[in-house]
């Protein structure tokens, strides 16, 4: 009842009774604020994935133990709020809050339930043996990873290995093999806020990570797959190496992304490339893999039956092509292993499925508000890797626009625009419009969790989506039934000619003038801000969608005017880069691994990587660097050790004495003081890697992001807090 009503019937009515007098008419904020609500009441339930996730977020984000309480007081605090306000919005505000409890809750049981055993110290050269898991081949880069299950029962469960060299295919899920191998506890991240690989081993179940010290020897052979989930993982290796070995190259290697998701025979510079011009989501088997090879099934399944005009009239032919098309949507998202944009897009597609059959809206933000929550309550640790926001983030952005007036006038019927022509042309504007959205939903996921995105992705897609549903896929698909029949040869031509016309036109977007946009690490402030503001602009329908628009500016204007870290220094003490105003990182060691220099560089948006010993301000010797940084006028002095040489003290003392930083990858003496910070093997150990800011002086380290968690490999410790006042 609104006021105007209340008013009118108390004004007018032949009774009025006391309490009529005396009812206060409702406030007039809360009553637009229920009118709206009721109004967005269809799109209500799309907030239910939302408010979930935000609990789990929050157990996630929040490093230390004492706050994962207060975060459960504060939704419990929404959700009395929503008791005392009632109407819509009330109840709105008590289902929030008790959703993103739920959300805690199950996120909490989640990383606490995994009890994952894990390596305490360093192991070199252990005599390892044990039954192997499973086999990770990447050609293109001359590695094999195994995860196996030792018979030391001292060691943890899960080992993971890597390999350098051929491993003899007999090498496979069930055999027995023998290797000396060096073992670690899984590393946290190389610099606060970079990918942290403990966190995915610990959900993993891997307890240690290593290498091989020699070749692998195999004790006994694999036994013959029995159940469906091993011959399923026996034909995806199949498959995998028929594609690499038939298709050939790099060609090859995408190739077998594509049927079986298995990426590791992809070269390094082509998945630079297909990352750099904005195409590397085809590679990743998700929506427009399923829609082509469910479609395809549907329709010749139907097509077939229609044949037979007693079965077409007799039978429920849309219902059992349907059966058809989800049956082979599992198959085809269990053969590529079950990753999470894989799994999202099989559920969405049945429930789409089901819709057809039942008559009812086939795609909907509804659908996809039910796959995350399925993927959610399972897998909660899914939600913090860029492989869970990327593709939701993108169906989520498709779907809206074609909600939206703009989306149906786009697709439309179009009888106001007959002939082929404009069809087409209608078509490729769709196809621009779609991947503009999608571009601008996806750039802050991808500069938050990489440090870069493509600008030319529209302009490239434009030309590599059509082209890899009506050619690249249907060869592929063609390819693996002919090859069955000995009868394949053309198709995997046809699939060399097509995905090296893809990789062309990768390497030429790639190498267009700006083609990557880069960033520095984002702030978790401005990574919640973007997210959020761009939830509320997809999500609503009326007019306050455009509220969350200052958020997404705000996000991006948070991010911008967060500086870089000045040095970062890793968790051993061995590596430590400097970045200078010029934009490149200089590295004490450059033959430092490829994949810390370009974790380092992403994280400050260094667009080279260089030698400390090449720079002007550097003081080097084989056994330690001085470095001299300025920084808004003042001259900051970095000494690090570089070798397990013995460094005399009247030497030695003196350089700690005019150091304002002092980084070593062994214990330092105590008489080694610096003006302001020492990093030595004690104090990293306790910290993890470090990232220090100059102005104004801060340091963060990897233990105070990752806190009480269960995966946190190192000591919790406070960093050294930087002093108000630092001597000249």
């Amino acid at each position: 009842m609104t006021p105007g009503v209340a008013v009118s019937s108390i004004a007018v009515g032949p009774v009025q009774t006391a309490d009529a007098r005396l009812e206060a008419p409702r406030p007039p904020l809360r009553a637009r604020l229920d009118a709206w609500l009721a109004a967005e009441r269809d799109h209500l339930p799309l907030w239910i994935p939302v408010c979930f996730g935000l609990g789990v977020a929050s157990w996630f984000a929040l490093p230390w133990r004492e706050q994962w309480p207060a975060a459960a007081a504060v939704f419990a605090g929404v959700a009395l709020l929503g008791l005392g306000l009632r109407g819509l919005a009330g109840r709105c505000l008590v289902a929030a809050g008790v959703i993103a409890l739920a959300g805690l809750a199950v996120a909490s049981l989640r990383g606490e339930g995994m009890n994952t055993e894990r390596l305490a110290r360093e192991i070199v050269a252990f005599p390892l043996t044990g039954a192997v898991i499973a086999i990770d081949r990447q050609p293109a880069r001359d590695r094999v990873r195994i995860v196996l299950a030792p018979d030391n029962r001292a060691l943890p469960d899960r080992v993971r290995i890597s390999v350098r060299g051929d491993v003899p295919l007999i090498v496979a899920p069930g055999a027995k093999i023998a290797v000396r191998a060096t073992l670690r506890p899984p590393p946290g991240p190389s610099a606060p806020g970079s990918y942290d690989f403990a966190r995915r081993a610990w959900f993993e179940g891997i307890g240690a990570t290593g290498f091989a010290l020699g070749a692998v020897s195999v004790t006994a052979g694999p036994p013959p797959p029995s159940g469906a989930s091993a011959w399923l993982a026996d034909l995806r290796a199949r498959l995998t190496a028929r594609m690499q070995e038939a298709v050939g190259g790099s060609a090859g290697g995408v190739a077998a992304a594509l049927i079986t998701g298995d990426t590791g025979g992809i070269d390094e510079a082509t998945t630079a490339a297909w990352r750099d011009s904005g195409i590397a989501h085809l590679l990743s088997i998700s929506g427009l893999h399923i829609a082509v090879v469910v479609a395809g099934v549907m329709g010749l399944v139907r097509g077939l039956l229609c044949l037979s005009p007693w079965i077409a009239l007799r039978w429920p032919v849309k219902t059992i092509a349907a059966a058809a098309a989800a049956v082979a949507g599992i198959v085809y998202t269990l053969l590529a292993g079950g990753e999470v944009p894989t799994v999202r897009t099989c559920l969405a597609t049945i429930v789409v499925l089901i819709g057809l059959v039942l008559g009812r809206q086939a795609i909907s933000l509804r659908t996809v508000a039910v796959a995350a929550m399925l993927i959610l309550l399972l897998r909660p640790e899914a939600l913090m890797g860029p492989s869970f926001q990327l593709s939701f983030a993108a169906v989520i952005a498709i779907v809206s626009l074609y909600e939206s007036p703009l989306g149906r006038r786009l697709a439309g019927p179009g009888d106001d625009a007959p002939g082929l022509v404009r069809r087409l042309l209608r078509g490729a504007i769709a196809l621009l419009v779609s991947g503009l959205a999608v571009e601008l939903v996806l750039a802050p996921i991808a500069l938050a969790h990489f440090g870069r995105q493509g600008v030319y992705g529209v302009a490239a897609n434009l030309f590599a989506i059509p082209f890899s549903s009506f050619v690249v896929m249907p060869a592929l698909f063609a390819a693996v039934l002919l090859d069955a029949m000995g009868l394949g040869a053309p198709a995997f031509a046809m699939l060399r000619w097509s995905i090296g016309l893809l990789n062309e036109l990768a390497a030429a977007a790639a190498g267009w003038p700006g083609a990557v946009m880069r960033a520095s690490e984002w702030p978790t402030a401005a990574f919640a801000l973007t997210i959020a503001g761009g939830l509320w602009v997809l999500l609503w329908r009326s007019r306050r969608r455009w509220w969350g628009l200052p958020f997404v500016i705000a996000g991006f204007a948070t991010a911008a005017a967060s500086p870089p870290a000045d040095i970062l220094v890793s968790p051993d003490g061995r590596h430590l880069g400097v970045r200078h105003p010029d934009g490149s990182l200089a590295l004490l060691r450059p033959m430092a691994g490829a994949f810390i220099v370009d974790m380092w560089s992403d994280s400050v948006a260094a667009g080279r990587a260089v030698a400390i010993e090449d720079d002007a301000d550097a003081d080097c010797t084989p056994d330690l660097c001085m470095i001299r940084i300025v920084r808004e006028g003042r001259v900051w002095t970095i000494v690090s050790t570089r070798s397990r040489r013995w460094i005399d003290r009247p030497r030695f003392e003196p350089l700690c004495r005019r150091a304002d930083i002092v980084v070593s990858d062994r214990r330092l003496p105590r008489w080694c003081t610096p003006r302001w910070l020492k990093l030595d093997a004690p104090a990293l150990q306790r910290l993890g890697a470090v990232a220090i800011r100059l102005s104004p002086p801060s340091v963060d380290s990897v233990s105070r992001r990752s806190g009480d968690h269960p995966w946190a490999r190192y000591d919790n410790g406070d960093a050294p807090a930087p002093p108000s006042r630092l001597r000249p």
